[in-house]
């Protein structure tokens, strides 16, 4: 095929990924896959990588704020609604007690010493005065899997959640009213159009803001009924705060789990929920190997896939060659993922995780 319609018909991520592909077959130097300028791209126009479970592993990451230095698009915690003393808890099995990275930190200095294993608020204090420190980072997706859902009973609901999320991000957190709001001040009618319209706003507009999904958890899949689990829920309560003129109010966006070709919205049976899902969550070897996931890209839906490191041919799941880790990351970037989630918290493989590129 003659090169310039080679270049024609591949774009940008692809090539990187053939380019790095080679440099590990020869044995050369891979080049560093970071795009120069994704600034003016639209935040559902870019693909970062991210760090599964990021609060657990302390043996890594000390503190929360050291995996927020690596240039990190994505950070990841499981959080608990504890029924007996009301609060969100993170952990990654203890639904009673927290067990993490995050300290009680007021200032940047604090970032870095004192007791760990504090509840959510603390978790989301410390993102908050990071991001604050480094007003330039691009924006941050925090992925929160609500292992049991909420709890109605001690006040864990999603009205709380709202109310307690934004407390402790303040204004670095960007909530589905900044989507939904057109630059003359009026309102698109559901996240959907909104979405389609690619109403995000740029990477670079939106260096130093926080986004926030939450998915169903384990624990809530395993013992409820879906029509429970905490996507349905949300949804409902962003749908009931849009007509009621208090959609200022929302926090979060809720993800749709199973991100693959269709649209996993149909899962859903009450119609009127599926315009409020723009954020999807799925398995990176699916996504790949459905071969139809375009339409996430060109709907400009937000899209995390998880375990970067399974797809075909699987590569080590901690410390894969940095080469390796950059050309997965460039394959997923042209697959039309917004977020890579990986467990590549080894150098070299960590020097992965600062990377935006281009999406699709």
């Amino acid at each position: 095929m003659p090169l310039p319609t080679l270049l024609r018909r591949t774009t940008l991520p692809r090539l990187l990924a053939a380019a790095l592909l080679l440099g590990t077959a020869f044995g050369a130097a891979a080049a560093p896959a970071q795009a120069a300028d994704v600034s003016s791209l639209s935040l559902a126009g870019v693909t970062g990588t991210g760090i599964h479970n990021t609060y657990n592993d302390s043996s890594t990451y000390t503190y929360l704020a050291n995996a927020l230095d690596t240039g990190t698009s994505l950070v990841e915690l499981d959080t608990w609604a504890n029924v007996l003393n009301g609060k969100w808890d993170v952990s990654h099995d203890n639904p009673l007690g927290s067990s993490n990275n995050c300290v009680q930190a007021s200032t940047a200095a604090d970032l870095y010493t004192g007791d760990r294993n504090q509840n959510l608020d603390s978790c989301l204090d410390d993102i908050r005065i990071w991001m604050q420190a480094h007003p330039t980072h691009g924006p941050l997706m925090v992925k929160i899997e609500m292992k049991n859902g909420f709890y109605n009973t001690l006040g864990l609901n999603p009205t709380e959640f709202d109310t307690y999320v934004k407390a402790h991000l303040g204004s670095v957190l960007y909530t589905p009213a900044d989507l939904l709001t057109k630059s003359d001040g009026t309102l698109y009618p559901d996240l959907d159009t909104a979405a389609k319209a690619d109403n995000w706003g740029s990477y670079g507009s939106l260096e130093g803001k926080v986004i926030v999904e939450i998915i169903p958890g384990t624990v809530e899949q395993a013992v409820t009924a879906s029509s429970t689990w905490v996507d349905v829920v949300y949804a409902q309560h962003l749908l009931d705060l849009y007509d009621s003129g208090e959609i200022a109010d929302a926090a979060v966006f809720p993800s749709v789990l199973g991100a693959q070709t269709g649209d996993p919205r149909t899962r859903y049976s009450d119609t009127a929920l599926r315009p409020w899902f723009v954020v999807f969550d799925g398995d990176a070897g699916t996504w790949v190997s459905d071969g139809g996931t375009q339409w996430y890209d060109t709907n400009h839906y937000l899209t995390v896939v998880t375990d970067a490191y399974d797809v075909a041919p699987a590569l080590s799941s901690s410390d894969p060659a940095l080469a390796d880790a950059q050309a997965r990351v460039a394959e997923l970037a042209a697959d039309g993922a917004s977020y890579v989630s990986t467990d590549w918290i080894t150098s070299p493989a960590d020097g992965v995780l600062s990377e935006v590129l281009p999406r699709g």
